[in-house]
């Protein structure tokens, strides 16, 4: 099967590309050149980099829909936790995958995947919502958290 990259993948898709299991956000891509360290495999930023990309389109596309109609909350990346699992190099085809685990009031907690021919590494992250100004804290809302719960079977947490 042919790879549509950069555009979110069905689940039939992602099942095809050998996941586990389908995530409600699925990104394909292929290696560059300019991800390559010295050694020519992927430099750990590049990860990075990967990550950030399918975390922004999960939330623009599945949850910046339930800010309709108010102020847009700013999302900060306050910690993550990165497993490396096998290198990756040039020219190889990967999907970077994101759901959430867990919510609770203004925060969530990502899992997000890379595959490519099996799981290459992993990443944890909790996301914190913020007031536009950054002051306070910005409550989910409730249709965010059903939401969640229904597509990404996460859990709310205590607090």
């Amino acid at each position: 099967m042919d790879l549509r990259f950069l555009t979110p993948l069905t689940a039939d898709e992602q099942l095809a590309q050998g996941l586990d299991q389908p995530k409600p956000m699925a990104l394909a891509d292929r290696v560059r050149f300019s991800e390559l360290d010295i050694l020519r495999h992927v430099n750990n930023k590049a990860y990075l980099g990967w990550f950030e990309t399918a975390r922004v389109s999960y939330f623009d596309g599945l949850c910046a829909k339930h800010f309709a109609g108010m102020p847009a909350p700013r999302s900060v990346l306050r910690n993550a936790n990165v497993h490396y699992m096998r290198e990756m190099v040039l020219d190889e085809p990967y999907i970077t995958t994101a759901r959430c685990l867990s919510f609770r009031k203004t925060s969530y907690v990502m899992e997000q995947q890379i595959w490519s021919d099996g799981l290459r590494a992993t990443l944890e992250a909790v996301m914190v919502l913020r007031s536009p100004d950054g002051a306070a804290g910005y409550p989910l809302p409730q249709a965010l958290k059903q939401q969640f719960v229904t597509l990404d079977s996460a859990s709310q947490a205590e607090g």
